[in-house]
């Protein structure tokens, strides 16, 4: 296994330390709001919880998820059944690979610029990893057997068009595998066009077969310590999974499957948490800029990806020299190795303070 890379940040989290003001941390995106009131009201409510939860999910929390899909995201013709809760989504990156059976002589692809779980659930299942953005450059390879798109993608914020995800979905199934879509930041988007999901029909054409989408609840409800998320699509996949995951106890609490099904009822609360994470965006956004990096991609999501058009490792020693301290792009592979990722997911007082830090010696 890699070493875990935020490790290697240490250093550099000392050298903000040292900053008067203290340190300004935009390295992960934990959310810092609080829960919305109706989401811990839901899980106080379900507290008593004294057998064990089902596997699959309640039908209420299943039906939840059809109808956010429909209502959100414009897919239509999912089922319930082909609906399953997971215990947050890093948890089924790393694991669906063996879960679906791969092994040695297959290969995952994952985004040439990605979050690294991707690569790390390969390992684990004893498969290969190809980072890549290219269709060309898997299509027709009968090793592939998983394909992982993140749209919108983190650590950059690009959205793939549908366009784009028709190529890949019509790729895969001439040779067999298995599409994931890591969909988690889809309910942020800056942009007044919708994020388009792996699901939507105008994207697989009407089908789900060998489609996952995936989503978590951690971002667009502050439920990170929830652990909330789901999967979906394929119903037969989902029987594969479901199955496996019934031996193996990976079982979302019965008071969180609650929390979620009130969470996923109500679209207030993620538009007022959508709202707050704006106003961030355009504050960091405007003093990274005046301080005279560039920002690419950035379109949806809760970072900015931006560069001084040098080694990340230099951009964050310049950063945590003002007491702030973001994701080196390093991190998510070869091809961001001269950007740094920079997180909304701070307290106002905080992302002011940072903006204010970044203003000084422009």
């Amino acid at each position: 296994m890699p070493d875990f890379p935020w490790d290697s940040l240490a250093p550099y989290r000392a050298l903000a330390a040292e900053h008067p003001g203290g340190v300004v941390d935009l390295s992960v995106g934990t959310p810092v709001d609080p829960t919305p009131a109706l989401i811990q009201d839901a899980l106080r409510a379900a507290a008593d919880a004294p057998g064990y939860p089902t596997t699959h999910g309640t039908p209420a929390l299943r039906e939840a998820v059809v109808g956010w899909f429909e209502r959100t995201r414009s897919v239509t013709g999912l089922g319930a059944d082909a609906v399953l809760p997971t215990v947050g989504s890093k948890e089924l990156v790393a694991f669906l690979p063996a879960l679906l059976g791969l092994g040695e002589r297959d290969t995952v692809v994952h985004p040439a610029v990605a979050y690294p779980t991707y690569a790390v659930g390969a390992t684990l299942a004893g498969a290969s990893a190809l980072a890549t953005d290219d269709v060309a450059t898997w299509e027709g390879r009968e090793d592939v057997r998983l394909v992982w798109v993140n749209s919108p993608s983190n650590p950059t914020g690009g959205v793939l068009s549908r366009d784009h995800l028709r190529t890949v979905v019509q790729a895969a199934r001439r040779i067999g595998a298995v599409v994931a879509s890591d969909e988690c930041y889809a309910a942020l988007s800056w942009t007044d066009d919708p994020v388009p999901s792996i699901l939507d029909a105008d994207v697989c054409g009407g089908s789900h077969d060998g489609l996952l989408a995936v989503y978590s609840l951690s971002k667009q409800s502050s439920i990170a310590g929830y652990r909330a998320a789901f999967v979906a699509g394929d119903a037969s996949l989902i029987a594969g999974l479901l199955e496996a995951r019934k031996h193996a106890g990976m079982i979302v609490p019965a008071p969180v499957q609650a929390a979620m099904t009130v969470a996923l009822g109500d679209d207030d609360h993620v538009a007022a948490q959508r709202e707050t994470y704006r106003a961030r965006r355009e504050a960091l956004l405007e003093a990274v800029h005046d301080a005279g990096l560039s920002v690419s991609g950035s379109e949806a999501g809760l970072y900015l990806w931006a560069t001084r058009d040098e080694d990340c490792w230099q951009t964050i020693e310049w950063l945590a020299g003002r007491g702030i301290i973001a994701a080196p792009g390093a991190f998510y592979g070869a091809a961001g190795a001269r950007h740094v990722r920079i997180a909304l997911t701070a307290t106002d007082e905080r992302v002011q303070e940072a903006c204010r830090r970044l203003s000084i010696d422009r």
